[in-house]
């Protein structure tokens, strides 16, 4: 059997795009009858039951600053799932996956010291005012909010995940992560009632969404990040609102405005040009 090389790197983290967007979609047709809270509660929930059988962490072999990373990593996790999914419940997945990608773009930014950013950053300020509904655009602001939200979430999540990898192993730390983010999510769907709604139905499409959101992405990923350049992979990851937008247009019939696709392609370049800057910023220290 071949072992994945970087000549399968790009097509994994292709594959893995379109597979979070697969699970994304299966779950806007649950939202009708198990809400946003519901959905998220069974996704999660299913992940993580999934992720502990495979990587069997040790639990009391932990540390206490693990533990309390872990606990921290997991609600920004749970967080960032819940509200990205009752944004999605109000706005297309392709506007929500944009929205959502402004809270890692701001972080990547706000790291940076360099003036060339705020170019970039001015770029995706245009491609979030591009979809504020200012004249009732049919843009549900409370569903913008949450998705905003979600990516402020994200990007802690992303800070939380760099300390939690220097002090435990990916495996661990993913499945506490998911086990922590489904008890922080459960009160939500229990609280609404939606999973009574449950049948066995329901919970094979909540299993489809559990595999195709979190086990085959996180598999691939990791090829790509083990074969990939950081900056290739990083530009890669920046096409995800693309995914969201042709996904929702072809399996949601969700079509957007000019203005939208604008706003999306905005966003997309300033995470690429990110991408890039901070490439050549971090090449030319270490010749230096």
């Amino acid at each position: 059997m071949r072992k994945p090389s970087s000549a399968t790197a790009i097509p994994a983290v292709l594959l893995s795009m379109i597979s979070v967007q697969s699970g994304a979609s299966i779950a806007k047709r649950l939202f009708p009858v198990l809400g946003a809270s519901g959905t998220s509660t069974l996704r999660i929930g299913l992940s993580a039951i999934l992720l502990f059988l495979v990587n069997k962490p040790k639990l009391f072999s932990f540390t206490k600053q693990q533990w309390m990373y872990s606990i921290s990593y997991g609600l920004f996790l749970g967080g960032m799932n819940l509200l990205f999914y009752c944004g999605i419940e109000r706005i297309p997945l392709g506007l929500g996956v944009t929205v959502e990608f402004v809270g890692p773009l701001t972080l990547a930014l706000v790291s940076s010291r360099k003036l060339q950013d705020l170019l970039w950053a001015l770029l995706a300020c245009m491609g979030i005012l591009l979809i504020v509904p200012w004249n009732n655009n049919g843009i549900d602001p409370i569903g913008l909010l949450f998705t905003l939200s979600a990516g402020a979430c994200w990007a802690a999540y992303i800070v939380m995940g760099g300390k939690i990898s220097k002090i435990m192993n990916n495996g661990d730390a993913v499945s506490i992560g998911m086990c922590v983010a489904t008890l922080f999510i459960l009160p939500f769907g229990v609280f609404s009632g939606e999973l009574a709604h449950v049948t066995w139905v329901y919970f094979i499409m909540g299993l489809g969404v559990a595999i195709f959101s979190s086990a085959i992405p996180f598999t691939l990923d990791f090829i790509g990040l083990k074969y990939l350049p950081a900056k290739t992979f990083s530009i890669l990851m920046s096409l995800h609102p693309v995914f969201a937008a042709l996904f929702g247009l072809l399996f949601l019939s969700e079509f957007l405005e000019i203005n939208q696709w604008i706003s999306i392609l905005c966003i997309v370049t300033a995470s690429i040009g990110s991408t890039l800057s901070a490439h050549k910023y971090s090449k030319h220290h270490k010749v230096a």
